[in-house]
């Protein structure tokens, strides 16, 4: 497998691939989700043999073999083995800085509608400062609202896995697995520099696609059925729904004469 295994090796690079070198980690296998101590054995010169899985006898991760851009598009379109290929078998480390540029282009939306609809005669001085609070406060109360959903989706599963999981789940990896799975946010941006008529749809189209993907990101890591992840998910909107209602019972208009928060799509 010359041409294969030049490119397995170049992603097994990236995927901190288990060659030969034992490993305490184990991985994944991305068809059956079963355990595998090691995704590929490095033979000689490059020549590389993609590991079968003893339950299913498929490869255990095919995408080794890859490209990026493949991957990304499969795990777009979420197949279950994308990502479990991303979640278990590489060791991706953007989660924290993605959830902060997800959190900041979702503030800038906010802030965009709020300034697009506000009159304010003051002084340009005041206008600025005033502004710029107005962006801070709408990336706290993103946070929280985000936060919520995420505590939502903890508190359900902390609730009912124990009665019908074999072991403890690892809601660390869930965690990760949340803030990957919600790239989608960044469609936030283009939504608002192409704006057209239909720019509300638009935002819609986006929040079902982010759910979506936190949706398959639980099933992948829990390895749990499609009736408690969708509980699970609605129990996250539910208390991220209190957290709006608050906000907007709240009125937090702090800094501002012309900013009251209003519901928005995120």
């Amino acid at each position: 497998m010359g041409t294969g295994g030049r490119r397995g090796m170049r992603s097994g690079k990236g995927t901190e691939g288990a060659a030969t070198v034992a490993s305490p980690c184990l991985y994944r296998c991305i068809e059956c989700n079963r355990e595998a101590q090691e995704l590929f054995r490095d033979y000689s010169h490059g020549v590389l043999k993609i590991t079968i899985c003893k339950s299913c006898q498929k490869p255990v991760d095919k995408y080794i073999e890859y490209d990026p851009v493949i991957i990304l598009i499969n795990a777009i379109l979420c197949k279950a083995q994308a990502y479990r290929h991303i979640l278990f078998n590489t060791k991706i480390n953007i989660h924290g800085k993605l959830c902060m540029f997800c959190l900041l282009c979702e503030a800038y939306l906010r802030w965009w509608q709020l300034q697009d609809s506000s009159q304010n005669t003051a002084p340009d001085d005041l206008i600025r400062y005033a502004k710029e609070w107005d962006f801070y406060r709408m990336f706290v109360i993103a946070s929280f609202e985000q936060a919520a959903f995420f505590a939502g989706i903890f508190a359900f599963l902390w609730v009912e896995l124990p009665m019908t999981a074999k072991k403890k789940p690892n809601f660390v990896l869930l965690l990760k697995a949340l803030l990957l799975s919600s790239y989608g946010k960044l469609l936030l941006i283009p939504a608002v520099i192409w704006e057209h008529d239909y720019t509300p749809l638009c935002l819609r189209l986006i929040k079902v696609f982010v759910l979506t993907s936190n949706f398959q990101a639980i099933r992948v890591t829990l390895n749990t059925n499609r009736r408690l992840t969708l509980l699970a998910v609605l129990s996250g909107l539910l208390l991220e729904s209190v957290m709006v209602y608050f906000f907007q019972r709240m009125e937090w208009d702090v800094g501002s004469d012309c900013a009251v928060y209003k519901s928005q799509d995120f």
